[in-house]
């Protein structure tokens, strides 16, 4: 299935975004200047997206999808629960020595957008909920549903700390203590409570 001219223009618009809001921010971030990195007419914008929020809702909803497809094939892996969860910290930490790396575009867009029942916020707080569902997923193998679900909030405190102190500078400090944390979590979390 080939993509319309249409779909492809929508498309270098959401990328062309991304790629300014992660390193700009959000309000920083004018669709004036989306529109002429994008190299596109004003009408096209609108027509594709009638309201920054709405583009800014596709961006954190593409960003999502390229990191669920990679979970989905983490998935699939053969593998102990405690060596998917070490492949999502060893993720994390290739993305904080990237030279691209800007910090969490999701936890800028909470940041950015405190209402909870802003689009934006939601599509967010969406991302974060669904990573901590797949991280319950994997350690639901090893241990009841209840102790899995507490498990996994945990895991996810721990990347999204380790996320931060990568920001402030602190990269291999930060996801190597994650890291050995929440494999001992899991390690000790498997036992009988």
């Amino acid at each position: 299935m080939t993509s319309s001219p249409a779909s492809d223009k929508r498309q270098h618009v959401v990328e062309t975004a991304y790629t300014l809001f992660k390193r700009g921010g959000f309000h920083a971030t004018g669709i004036d200047r989306i529109i002429a990195e994008a190299d596109v007419a004003k009408m096209t914008m609108y027509r594709h997206f009638p309201s920054k929020d709405e583009l800014i809702v596709e961006v954190l909803d593409y960003r999502a999808m390229r990191f669920d497809r990679q979970l989905d094939r983490l998935a699939h892996e053969g593998i102990t629960p405690e060596q998917k969860i070490g492949k999502i910290f060893s993720w994390h930490e290739r993305w904080f020595r990237s030279p691209d790396f800007h910090g969490c575009l999701f936890a800028h867009a909470l940041a950015e957008f405190g209402d909870p029942r802003h689009p934006v916020f939601k599509a967010a707080a969406r991302q974060k909920n669904g990573l901590k569902q797949r991280l319950q997923s994997i350690i639901e193998e090893v241990m009841p549903r209840g102790r899995a679900e507490s498990a996994a909030a945990v895991l996810l405190m721990l990347i999204e700390g380790a996320t931060l102190m990568a920001q402030m500078g602190q990269a291999d400090t930060a996801i190597r203590d994650a890291r050995k944390a929440a494999l001992s979590f899991v390690a000790a979390s498997r036992g009988p409570q």
